[in-house]
């Protein structure tokens, strides 16, 4: 559960505080887990919605502005075997919250930007936006790691 908690934390202080809380929910609400279900997937769900509330509390919604962005090719996909899982860890928390947060949600978690938009009181646009956002961010950030 602390993997969750790091991918959606800028700091590993903060995935600490975000997996307590997320336990102390799990404990608290123990009752509405229904036996026969998977109790991982339970507490894999408590846990998200824990990073979820997390950042509605923390963040302010920000997003970086369009004329901004820059189009980036498809980079050379050796770079990949050329970086570590860490590494990559590092480059997701480097994300702004809010793309961080969708960028999670949408790519490890398996949510439709319907349903990111629901948890996070945005508009669909807005997801998919910070979603590709997010991945040009990382795409750049992995264009530098493999040419330094």
């Amino acid at each position: 559960m602390m993997g969750i908690c790091l991918r959606y934390a800028s700091q590993e202080e903060d995935a600490l505080d975000m997996l307590h809380e997320g336990f102390i929910k799990v404990f608290r609400y123990i009752g509405k887990y229904k036996p026969g279900t998977s109790l991982q997937a339970w507490i894999r769900t408590v846990i998200v919605n824990t990073c979820i509330d997390h950042y509605r509390k923390n963040h302010r919604r920000r997003t970086d502005d369009l004329d901004q962005i820059q189009p980036q090719s498809n980079g050379d996909t050796s770079a990949l075997d050329m970086i570590s899982a860490e590494e990559i860890l590092v480059m997701v928390r480097d994300l702004s919250p809010a793309y961080r947060m969708v960028f999670n949600l949408y790519v490890l978690e398996g949510y439709a930007h319907k349903e990111i938009a629901a948890m996070l009181d945005i508009t669909e646009s807005t997801s998919r936006s910070n979603l590709v956002k997010a991945r040009l961010k990382l795409q750049e950030a992995l264009k530098n790691k493999w040419q330094s």
